[in-house]
This record gives structure tokens, sequence and C-alpha cells, in this order.
């Protein structure tokens, strides 16, 4: 098991010090701590679990974070840790890891891969940190570690929180269920990263929408089955289903608007045995995305009216739709973006602070933003910056992104880079008056 205890230790800061002259000592302590954090990443890296099933995951960060000096407390909701380091009076802030993996396979070839499986729905499934939650683990416990050393520059209480069941959904809510913030005070911000396919060294940052509405979308189609040299025996829900997976495509190109963002994607299909044998049933999953409530709900109904359409020409009994929030969007504190972005500049560099559009893809970070905490979700470079330039070329083949089996962040600087910035923020944000 790997320990990362404090491995540096400053003197106290006289009050009052900006914290953009703290940085060489942070700096410091990041590049000393790197080769811990290093270990604790391919270990994770090469033994990754499903949401809900971290337990060897959560168990090394909660050692970790007890050698540093947190009080810890494992299996909040079911795998969750939290970690509590109090410090004097002052605020109390959140930093936010995610604990779990992918059900894919990895192939980057890299020394340290995933080669793990489990069983999933009761079938053998491989699973990878294709996500980068191994990056922000480690990560997180970097800047635990650097905050720590500098305990004489701050007051306040670290509220560190590692959240089970992201990628499934539910683990935020089910952490908040089992009293995050009724057993522990209620934090008075919250801070989270990700990592994303740009180059290693630079910080994304937004005010506003930074992540789009998650919808899942179940929809069983029923008909009549027979035999398939027979259809007109039969009621086909497979076609009454392409119909559908088709026509649904307009409610995204004719009723909503074409500059708000919003898809309907079917990304799984459940029908039928063998080619000669028409089913009775075909059921569809998929998903519904978009930054406002106003664009769910136009595709959510569209949806709703494509699919009992879609029946009613095929002369099928109504489907059963069913449609469940599974996040909302993520929405930055303005105040916490003014505050926080003259700093990353004044670290990283203004061409190095840049401003994403909002991700197409969903976070339920968004169920903590939703208690009325202040937060900032920002986004950190993993890739080498020439690569990166190289294929936003016309024509260039883009870099394997997030939920890739080849998604391969370059360690060193993306972990760097990103217990620096968060480092650098949770200071700014608790610093002695």
């Amino acid at each position: 098991m790997v320990c990362l205890s404090v491995l540096a230790t400053v003197s106290p800061a006289q009050d009052g010090v900006p914290v953009i002259e703290r940085v060489p000592q942070i700096r410091e302590l990041v590049d000393t701590g790197y080769p811990a954090s290093f270990a604790l990443y391919k270990d994770i890296h090469a033994h990754p679990e499903l949401g809900f099933q971290e337990a060897r995951t959560a168990s090394l960060l909660a050692h970790e974070m007890r050698s540093l000096g947190f009080k810890v407390t494992e299996k909040v909701g079911k795998t969750g840790v939290v970690a509590i380091f109090e410090n004097g009076i002052g605020p109390t802030v959140m930093v936010r890891t995610e604990l779990d993996g992918l059900p894919m396979e990895e192939k980057t070839g890299l020394p340290y891969a995933s080669k793990a499986k489990t069983v999933l729905d009761g079938r053998e499934t491989y699973v990878a940190h294709s996500c980068g939650h191994d990056i922000h683990m480690a990560v997180w416990i970097s800047t635990a570690r650097a905050l720590v050393a500098m305990k004489g520059e701050w007051r306040g209480t670290l509220m560190f929180v590692a959240q089970q069941g992201e990628e499934v959904a539910g683990g935020a809510a089910g952490m908040i269920a089992d009293g995050l913030f009724t057993r522990w005070h209620k934090p008075d911000f919250a801070l989270a990263l990700h990592d994303r396919p740009e180059a290693y060294g630079t910080v994304g940052l937004n005010s506003g929408a930074i992540s789009s509405f998650d919808t899942s979308v179940d929809i069983d189609f029923r008909g009549v089955g027979g035999h398939g040299s027979r259809p007109e025996e039969t009621v086909d829900p497979i076609l009454i289903a392409a119909h559908f997976i088709t026509d649904v495509q307009s409610v995204v190109s004719r009723e909503k608007g074409p500059f708000e963002f919003g898809v309907v994607t079917i990304g799984a299909v459940e029908a039928g045995t063998v080619g000669n044998i028409i089913p009775d049933h075909a059921i569809l999953h998929g998903t519904i995305r978009s930054y406002k409530p106003e664009v769910r709900d136009k595709l959510m109904l569209g949806v709703q009216r494509t699919a009992k359409a879609a029946a009613m020409m095929a002369g099928a009994p109504e489907p059963e739709v069913s449609l469940q929030d599974e996040a909302d969007s993520v929405v930055n504190d303005d105040d916490l973006v003014r505050r926080t972005e003259p700093l990353f500049k004044a670290v990283f560099g203004d061409a190095n602070v840049r401003h994403p559009p909002p991700s197409n893809a969903s976070e339920d970070f968004s169920v903590f933003v939703n208690q009325g905490i202040p937060s900032l979700y920002f986004f950190i470079g993993v890739y080498d910056p020439k690569p990166v330039l190289d294929s936003k070329k016309p024509g260039a083949a883009p870099l394997p992104g997030n939920h890739s089996p080849l998604f391969a962040p370059v360690p060193e600087p993306t972990i760097k880079t990103g217990a620096l910035a968060m480092t650098v923020a949770v200071l700014n944000l608790m610093q002695r008056p």
C-alpha cells in the first residue's frame, strides 16, 4: 500500500501574504510529493473498480488521508469517503474527487494498463479508468498534502470527498442521503476538476453552465411476435423501434432552436434472439443532453410523442416510456470564477487559461451544487502540446478523449498542473486575513 505522508513542511507564513507569493512553495511541495502521487496513480489505474464497487480504491484513499492527519469516515453512501481537516475558525471548503472506472477494455498499451475484469449485470466485463478519475484522485491527494504542509497560512476546515458512482449517476445523491451535509457541516464552497484531451499545463474555466443535463431514456415497444417469413401475422416491434430511432432526430433538428445545445441518442437496442423470429418486444436505452431545462423539457416531450406515434402507426399498443433525470447541469458560481481566474492567469500565464464551451457530458457534481453551495468546476489538459496542436489542423484525426480505450494522459505534467491549480484555488478561499 502506497503511503503519502507529509513530505515537506514550511514555516508559518506572515498573515495576509498574497497567495501568488506562495506559488513557489506550493510548486515545490507538489514536485517533491509527485513520486508518491505517481505510484498511487499507477496502482489505481491498474486496479479500477466500477461504481458502488470501489472498496479497494476507497480504502487506499482513506489510508492516505489518515496519514496526512485527516479524520476519515468510510462507506458514506456505500463506498464514499469523507476526510476532514480542521484548522481553526474559517470557511469550510469541499474538494471532490470520483472513485469509479468504466466497464470497458483499456487499449493504451501502457505498462500499468488495466487488465481488470468484473461482473456487471450478470456478464463479465473489463474495467478501465478511461475517464481520468485516477488522475483526479492523484490530484486530490497531492492537494491535500500541500494544504496540510501549509496549514500555518490558512484557517478553516478542509472537507475532502471521494465520491462513489459518478459514472453511473446516483453516487452524489447517495452520499447526501447518508448525511453528507448533516453529519458534517455543509461547506461554504465546493471545488472539483476534470481532465480533458487538451494540452497539459492548461486550465479551463467559465461562468455559468459547464456541463449538460442528463436524462435517461428507456422505451419498451410492444408488438406481436411470430415467424420471420410471415410478418403479416405479426406486429414487428423492431420496425417500430427503427422508425422511432430515425424520426426522433426530427425533434432535435426541427423543434429545438439551432443555437441551443440538445441531443437525443439511442445507445442500446435489445430485441429478438435469432434471425427468423419476430419478437414481441424491442427495448431501447438512450440519453437526452442539454444545457437548459426548457430545452430538456422540449426534447422529453418530443421523445414521448414520437414513441407513441411510431407505435400508433403500426397499430401496436402504446409503448412504455421512462424518462429519468440523472444529473442537472453544473453551473459555476460567477463570483468564484472572478476570484479564481486572475490567480490562474498569474500562475499559468494568460495563454494557458482557456474558456472552453460547456461540456456535452454530464456530471453529478451538480447534486452538490444544487444544495446551494457556491461552486467551481474547472478543467485541466492531459496531452503534449504539439500533438494537440497537430490534431486541430484540417483533416487531422482527433486525439483520444475521455471514455476512449486509448485515452492516456501524460501523468506528471497533468497531475502537477491539477494539484497546483486546486491548491491555489483552495488557499485563495481560506487565506488568513
